[in-house]
């Protein structure tokens, strides 16, 4: 395969894109990044004739366009079957089907919750909108920028459903599914030798949340931790947004 024959349309900071990067460096596969301005990445990528209005999205050397990373996942597998982003043939068939449960439990459940928490919190303070300005956009005068911002950001918000009920149930759910994460970990289902999809899928969104000065706390000094900063290490700090009261856990019925 020759070099850019590939082609991966993503905007910045998406995790999604950093999952399905790291894909591609597993693989070996060379490609060509295109990085689309987020919030008029949706116009783009009907214009390049994608379907939906998400990133990732791909288009491989036969012409066919691909979006999302667990569609990706299986596009690459078709394409360039070895090195494989699941357990080997030889192993035992459970191993496999483990693997793509964590993955697609990685993509369903625990993706949208950073995805969610950026995005209220670009809704909520005008000096979020200028930090992922500085961060995010080619747009100079990050100030400006963030004001620029500002009439979109409420479609950003209805995109990912981040309004003020659905963020706090994501905070207070957040524990557990970091649990769970640290239960895979254990159980040797994710964070082997081998860096596959369910890594890939779920590391990057632990790494996004680590790298939340407020939600971040949460992650600090689990195995997700050292995990997500192996296989992601690379994610620029998100300053905090979110209320200190949406982050104290919640008492039980049985406390006193």
């Amino acid at each position: 395969m020759t070099a850019q024959t590939i082609r991966l349309y993503g905007i910045p900071l998406s995790h999604p894109v950093l999952a399905v990067r790291g894909m591609l460096e597993r693989k070996g596969l060379a490609y060509r990044y295109v990085e689309l301005l987020a919030g008029g990445h949706p116009l783009a990528l009907w214009a390049l004739g994608f379907r939906a209005a998400t990133v990732p999205a791909m288009r491989l050397p036969s012409g066919r366009r691909v979006q999302g990373s667990l569609a990706i996942a299986q596009a690459l597998e078709q394409i360039a079957p070895a090195p494989s982003l699941y357990p080997s043939a030889r192993a035992a068939r459970a191993a496999r089907a483990a693997a793509e449960n964590a993955e697609r439990w990685g993509e369903a459940v625990l993706q949208p919750i950073p995805r969610r928490l950026i995005r209220w919190g670009l809704r909520r303070h005008l000096r979020q909108r200028q930090w992922f300005a500085t961060v995010a956009s080619p747009l100079p005068a990050p100030a400006l920028a963030g004001w620029l911002l500002t009439p979109i950001v409420p479609l950003f918000v209805r995109q990912a459903n981040a309004t003020d009920e659905r963020v706090q149930q994501d905070l207070a759910e957040l524990p557990a599914l970091l649990d769970h994460v640290d239960e895979l970990l254990g159980r040797g289902m994710i964070g082997g030798e081998d860096v596959g999809a369910a890594d890939l899928q779920i590391a990057s969104s632990v790494r996004m949340l680590l790298a939340m000065e407020d939600a971040g706390r949460l992650i600090v000094g689990r195995p997700a931790e050292a995990f997500a900063l192996k296989v992601v290490p690379d994610y620029p700090p998100v300053p905090a947004t979110l209320p200190a009261d949406w982050l104290q856990p919640r008492a039980s019925a049985t406390d006193d």
